[in-house]
């Protein structure tokens, strides 16, 4: 399987399995079958509220011996709500007893905004709002308090490696001034649409490895309803996409994801279906021309579908 060495030394498999809107009632199985299918790569988070599940699906591939914990490089991320430094620490050994394992291989602030405090007693995952309604407040926590608060997770062993997500170029700038261990990674939303290509490149000339959500662009969105995604063209249908797909002798999602993973970033895709879960992984095996990478990149539309001015109506944090 393809890598991609870390500034902190280890490597990340290019290519994984994103848990994002993974249900709890399938979760543990789908995490079991896609280590089954070869996946090494998991891509978690607080707020997908699938934690346990996912790390119930770890557990049993581990028992039934398909993998030992070191095959895996487990991701997890920081929400919100535990942006204040104090609350870093714990919220982590939470997440980490929800997996059922001593360690992330990847610790991730999941956006760049601090809200208020929501004690997981009382509501988690606990959303963007602190009356799990529409009430979105901030807290007072500065990017530079939160990511001081990562380092000393990194130190004491709780991850080996801590990145960022949703980060525009002027405060990963900002972060790298004072961080005393820098980003590893960079998880943007990333696909032909949206192809931040300034962004991008700024990351990896700082050394701070790039991965790709939403890889399929509307595709994810269209699952939620969301009108923008409604009314955009599907991806695996365009003409530019279709016509490379069958040059290729690939499907369409396997070029959409070669377009990413050629150009040396990770994917992080997902499916429930058998022959998909295998095609998504052999997704660094074969080359597109230059001139097939260059007409993908030439659907970029700066059309953003994860942002949060859409369905929070405020926090602009792509402004």
């Amino acid at each position: 399987m393809a890598t991609i060495k870390l500034n902190t030394g280890h490597s990340m498999p290019q290519v994984g399995f994103g848990l994002w809107k993974v249900t709890n009632e399938t979760c543990a199985d789908t995490v079991y079958n896609a280590i089954k299918a070869g996946y090494r790569l998991f891509d978690g988070a607080c707020d997908y509220g699938n934690e346990k599940e996912s790390g119930e699906g770890v557990a049993r591939a581990i028992k039934d011996g398909l993998v030992k914990r070191e095959d895996l490089f487990i991701v997890s991320k920081l929400w919100n709500s535990f942006h204040d430094g104090h609350q870093v620490e714990p919220i982590c050994r939470k997440q980490l007893a929800d997996w059922g394992i001593d360690y992330f291989d990847l610790y991730i602030v999941h956006f760049p905004v601090a809200l208020k405090y929501v004690d997981p007693a009382e509501r988690y995952p606990p959303g963007w709002a602190v009356d799990g309604k529409d009430d979105v407040q901030p807290s007072k926590a500065s990017i530079q308090e939160t990511w001081t608060a990562m380092e000393s997770v990194h130190k004491k062993g709780l991850a080996k490696s801590i990145g960022i997500s949703n980060f525009q170029g002027s405060l990963i700038l900002d972060l790298l001034r004072y961080a005393e261990i820098r980003p590893a990674t960079l998880q943007i939303e990333h696909h032909p649409y949206l192809v931040q290509s300034t962004l991008t490149k700024l990351a990896q000339e700082q050394g701070i490895a790039v991965t790709a959500y939403s890889s399929f662009g509307p595709q994810s969105f269209i699952e939620l309803e969301w009108q923008k995604a409604k009314d955009t063209p599907v991806l695996f249908e365009h003409p530019v996409i279709t016509k490379i797909a069958e040059k290729a002798k690939r499907t369409p999602a396997q070029v959409l994801l070669r377009w990413s993973t050629q150009r040396g970033i990770a994917v992080i895709p997902k499916s429930n279906d058998p022959k998909r879960l295998k095609q998504n992984l052999e997704v660094t095996d074969f080359d597109l021309s230059q001139e097939d990478l260059d007409a993908i990149s030439g659907l970029d539309r700066n059309l953003r579908f994860n942002n949060p001015t859409d369905y929070l109506g405020t926090l602009h944090i792509f402004a």
